[in-house]
């Protein structure tokens, strides 16, 4: 059985879907079976990877329980990447979640038939901790926390760890933090330099050694549908999501 990952910040803008998505293709242009599940409702990594975010069955019908994970499963154009994507509907599911008993394991459950067939399993989280990341937590072996080396991003990471503590007291005792990541990184500022070296002094053994550059590549490569490996794989951004990718398959 493979390892989980969910990939988890309640700020938006910090990397979270980018690096879902290339890690995802990293580890499985590597040779390892991968999953990447969209449960995010603007379905960014679903585009990302080159389909459509009006599929279905979705994952909004997987959570539903109106279709099973193995009827939504799609592949990608990166080998070896199978994605379970996302639609608008997924919205819904944060007003729809809180009314069911037990709602929080539903994610879980729908996984469990089809965790054998992959090494590794990435989850996209909606940069919020409502019903849908509460969702990916339960159903997470380990967290990774895109960090931002801005000074706003900081802020926000004292409540997700307790929001992670209580999901681990409360609802999922084998989730740990993968580790933090630094990302959108500009190494020429001196903000981008004393918010890297505060989180490393505060988090040493959690942080990541690679560090994810700005990089127009990156941000190119959604509107291409494709991951950067793949858009511009002799860009600084691609090397650092292979370099990434070594690092997570290591501490599996």
């Amino acid at each position: 059985m493979g390892t989980t990952y969910a990939i988890a910040n309640q700020k938006g803008g910090v990397g979270k879907t980018t690096t879902a998505v290339n890690v995802a293709a990293c580890i499985a242009e590597a040779g390892y079976p991968t999953l990447l599940v969209d449960i995010d409702p603007q379905a960014n990594a679903t585009v990302g990877l080159g389909l459509a975010k009006d599929l279905e069955p979705s994952i909004y019908d997987v959570i539903s329980g109106d279709a099973t994970a193995e009827e939504a499963l799609r592949p990608s154009d990166v080998d070896g990447l199978t994605v379970l994507p996302a639609s608008p509907h997924l919205a819904g599911a944060n007003m729809e979640l809180p009314r069911i008993a037990g709602s929080e394991n539903r994610l879980r459950d729908a996984l469990e038939p089809i965790k054998d067939r992959f090494e590794f399993i990435l989850l996209d989280c909606p940069p919020s901790l409502g019903p849908l990341t509460v969702n990916a937590l339960v159903a997470a072996d380990r967290v990774i926390v895109p960090v931002q080396t801005e000074y706003f991003a900081l802020e926000g990471l004292a409540g997700l760890l307790d929001t992670l503590a209580l999901i681990q007291r409360e609802l999922n005792p084998r989730l740990t933090i993968a580790g933090m990541l630094l990302t959108m990184h500009d190494s020429r500022t001196r903000l981008a330099r004393d918010v890297e070296r505060e989180v490393r002094e505060h988090f040493p053994s959690l942080v990541f050694d690679t560090v994810i550059p700005r990089n127009v590549r990156i941000g190119e490569a959604p509107s291409y549908g494709r991951p950067v490996i793949h858009h511009d794989p002799l860009c600084a951004g691609a090397d650092a999501y292979f370099e990434l990718a070594k690092e997570v398959a290591a501490r599996a």
